[in-house]
């Protein structure tokens, strides 16, 4: 099971979620998000954690930014990954090269299964997922906090190989979300945070733990 553990804006948590075993680190790039952080800054968060632990898959999360301007942000940061969280097009998923995966908030399953078109867009490497689900909110794009349908991020599990998970997760329901859908792996960012932006990070071990005991 894949843990990304998103929002991070200091190396002390970045330096945590690692050492507690998590796969991926997400930092968001929307400037309207109040886990924002500025390209320097997570280039800098970047740089100090591989040279403390080596390779570590980083992700920068986009809401509707410009091709040009992802292209720069993750040049300066060093992201591996770009997470697309807004309205943006296959089009420009495909452009980023195998670099980019969408996420969907969809809120009925046709609205997912139309949206799957995005996986031909999606990394071909088998260690990066292919589309992140998460709940859908009318106003927000991620970090609500809010649950999403499990019913139906499990119907599209089983047509996404490796398909990430969010969307109200916790340490108390993580390994309850995994047993229902059967995701490739789970993102958390709300349900391990003391104020936003700042990681509990006993609530980071323990939702590691908790994902990683469940067997799928």
């Amino acid at each position: 099971m894949k843990v990304k553990v998103c929002g991070i804006t200091n190396l002390e948590d970045a330096l945590v979620a690692v050492h507690a075993g998590a796969d991926f680190l997400g930092f968001v790039c929307y400037p309207r998000s109040p886990r924002y952080l500025p390209a320097e800054e997570a280039g800098r968060i970047i740089s100090a954690l591989r040279a403390a632990e080596g390779s570590v898959h980083t992700v920068g999360v986009f809401v509707n930014a410009s091709l040009a301007e992802v292209r720069r942000v993750m040049a300066v940061a060093g992201f591996d990954l770009a997470q697309l969280h807004g309205d943006e097009p296959v089009e420009m998923v495909a452009a980023l090269g195998g670099r980019a995966f969408k996420a969907l908030r969809p809120r009925t399953f046709g609205e997912a299964m139309a949206l799957t078109s995005y996986l031909a867009a999606a990394p071909s490497v088998p260690r990066f997922p292919q589309l992140l689900v998460d709940a859908y909110h009318p106003d927000l794009y991620g970090g609500s906090g809010r649950t999403g349908d499990w019913s139906l991020a499990g119907r599209l599990a089983q047509q996404c190989p490796r398909m990430l998970l969010a969307g109200g997760l916790t340490p108390e329901n993580v390994a309850e979300a995994i047993a229902q859908v059967r995701p490739w792996g789970v993102d958390v960012s709300s349900g391990v945070e003391l104020a936003p932006g700042r990681k509990d990070h006993d609530r980071v071990r323990a939702f590691i733990a908790a994902a990683r005991a469940v067997g799928v």
